[in-house]
């Protein structure tokens, strides 16, 4: 614990979802929420706006469209979002070395670290030079929190909410707690809370005036001793600076379970493809291929296999997780399947398919001719909702929804005027796919054609 609160936490505000407000003109003011629009998906985030209708991350996205109909359901673009993250990321790294990533949104920086505060009254200033930055950087606000723990800043953010900054004064943190909640403490989920509350705690201080022993006969040593120092405002956590990713995964949940053996085996190769541009743009490659089926019944089976070194060749991931799911009964239907690869470092075994490849006792084997592939049958385009678009006469926009064999764009940019709504086919040729525009710093500041 501090003497002085030193210890920031950022949280950016509703993130995906002011994200895609300030980059949608029309959206601004109004419900919007982002997320997995299949009969499956679930909210990842929801404006504040949205949540005035009860809507929330993790609710299922069927439960948020009854309590919200109107308002705007929007794809996630998570390389638009990564961007902005950068953005405030870069800010924070030049208050501290000591800056701890917790997701894209939300991040501690010890500022003692860096110089950039040692009592309250710079603490503030520092926090409020952040949050004009972030402001001016990315158009978006970030709410503080300060304090002299982790634990507290976190819960200073939380209270700042929206678009504010909370200080905690060191010593003061035990009146804080006292009356809140016991699941506003870290690590006491709706299981241990609802634990508690059958033990009659309700409330920190009821943590606090029920004791180590009784914690500790309630939820075991290790938690029941760590839940009663946090009750009583103690956390010593250090900031701990971003460390290397000891994996790379990506998945898809299907909004039909997938029953077709050759379908399911298509989306693990199309899963393993991703996940090796994902693991090129860490510039990392890896050893050991995972892959994770979930099936019907929400049972979830993972496998994986470690290869003689470190690879990020699709052909040998591809063909690894294909092999994984050759163990795997498919029986029923499959409702989710992921590929990842652990085991990760910063170089590749060059021979790594040429070793896996070669024919034991020295034979030499012809190989045989490639055949020609067959024709592709055109696809038709996918336009998501919320992702952006270009058309050779009317510019940037992006798609506000699509079917039967049409797309609908509203045409606006970041710092136009709410723009007009066009109706194309969704293979018109002057239509195509478009990367996102900055939220701000556009010196032309066009409006979107009329």
């Amino acid at each position: 614990m501090r003497a002085a609160p030193t210890i920031l936490h950022l949280d950016m505000d509703a993130f995906f979802a002011a994200a895609e407000q300030a980059a949608k003109p029309s959206l601004r003011g109004k419900p919007v929420v982002v997320g997995g629009l299949g009969p499956r998906g679930v909210v990842a985030t929801a404006s504040y706006e949205a949540r005035r209708f009860g809507v929330h991350s993790a609710m299922p996205m069927g439960q948020a469209r009854r309590l919200a109909p109107n308002a705007a359901y929007l794809v996630p673009r998570f390389a638009f979002y990564r961007a902005i993250s950068e953005q405030v990321m870069e800010l924070l790294g030049r208050l501290s070395p000591l800056v701890e990533p917790l997701s894209l949104d939300e991040a501690f920086v010890d500022l003692e670290a860096g110089g950039a505060a040692d009592d309250s009254a710079s603490a503030r200033a520092t926090g409020e030079r952040l949050r004009r930055d972030i402001l001016a950087t990315t158009g978006l606000s970030g709410s503080v929190g300060l304090a002299g723990s982790k634990m507290i800043a976190k819960i200073a953010s939380e209270e700042a909410k929206p678009d504010g900054l909370v200080l905690i004064e060191p010593g003061t943190e035990r009146e804080l707690l006292g009356p809140k909640s016991v699941r506003i403490l870290p690590g006491v989920g709706p299981a241990t809370g609802e634990h508690l509350r059958r033990a009659g705690m309700t409330t920190v201080s009821d943590l606090a005036e029920a004791g180590e022993d009784e914690l500790v006969r309630l939820l075991g040593r290790s938690h029941g001793a760590s839940l009663y120092r946090m009750a009583q405002g103690y956390d010593d956590r250090p900031v701990v600076a971003e460390r290397d990713a000891k994996s790379v995964s990506v998945e898809d949940t299907f909004d039909v379970d997938l029953h077709d053996r050759v379908r399911i085996r298509t989306e693990v190769e199309r899963l393993a493809e991703r996940c090796v541009r994902r693991l090129r743009g860490s510039g990392h490659s890896g050893r050991t291929i995972v892959l994770k089926v979930r099936r019907f019944d929400f049972s979830t089976l993972t496998r994986s296999e470690t290869l003689r070194g470190p690879t990020d060749d699709p052909v040998v991931v591809r063909e690894a997780a294909a092999r994984l799911l050759e163990a795997v009964d498919t029986t029923g239907g499959v409702r989710l399947l992921g590929v990842g690869v652990s085991g990760l470092a910063d170089y590749t075994q060059e021979d790594l398919f040429a070793q896996a490849a070669e024919p034991s006792g020295g034979v030499e084997v012809e190989a045989p001719e490639p055949e020609a592939p067959e024709p592709e049958a055109p696809v038709e385009r996918r336009w998501a909702p919320g992702h952006d678009v270009r058309h050779v006469v009317y510019g940037a926009g992006w798609v506000q929804g699509s079917g039967v064999g049409r797309v609908t764009v509203r045409f606006e940019e970041p710092g136009s005027a709410p723009g007009r709504v066009r109706t194309f086919l969704v293979d018109d040729p002057e239509l195509e796919a478009a990367e996102p525009l900055p939220l701000v710093g556009r010196a032309d500041g066009a409006a979107a054609v009329a």
